[in-house]
């Protein structure tokens, strides 16, 4: 019996040993991450992270958007590896299926009887120097207009000019 209870608490011990290992330190609660100081491949402090992320998808994870997710692991992941602010660069663009997500939380409601889940996250991203756009075209065929978007969003032309400009300029496409 003495070693079933021991078997159990070292499980339980193992467990939370565990879960404190996942950490969110630069977009609190959102893109969590586990650091592994002894990986053969960290982030490079002699780097400038120029990285533009298109956001097409609108499925979820965790209760947000994949891509504004992704955006929240990549900066915690960079933070973590001790690279500067002064060297990380973040563009966005949202298109396709994940178009919905600019929506102000009044527009969201109407939309879908609910809040939007994304409105904190992008909040967390613009005040970590994220520079998110939606794509003008996609915006214009779900009929959003841009006082219907969240202050957090910038409007864009096209996906496409947004992508190949910041590519063209230097940028690390994340799909």
């Amino acid at each position: 019996m003495k070693s079933i209870i021991s078997l159990v608490l070292i499980s339980i011990f193992s467990f939370q040993m565990q879960a404190q290992e996942w950490q969110t330190s630069k977009i609190e609660g959102y893109g969590k991450i586990k650091y592994f100081e002894d990986a053969a491949e960290q982030p490079d402090s002699t780097l400038n992270y120029k990285l533009v992320f298109d956001i097409k998808d609108g499925k979820e994870k965790e209760g947000v958007n994949v891509g504004l997710l992704k955006i929240a692991r990549a900066l915690n992941m960079l933070e973590s590896g001790k690279i500067s602010s002064k060297k990380i660069d973040v563009v966005a663009v949202v298109h396709g299926d994940a178009t919905d997500l600019v929506l102000s939380n009044e527009k969201y409601q109407e939309k879908y009887k609910k809040s939007n889940p994304n409105i904190e996250l992008l909040k967390l991203l613009k005040e970590n120097g994220v520079k998110i756009f939606v794509c003008g075209q996609a915006t214009a065929a779900r009929n959003i207009a841009q006082e219907d978007m969240n202050e957090s969003i910038q409007l864009a032309l096209s996906a496409l000019s947004v992508l190949s400009n910041y590519q063209l300029r230097g940028y690390a496409l994340i799909p």
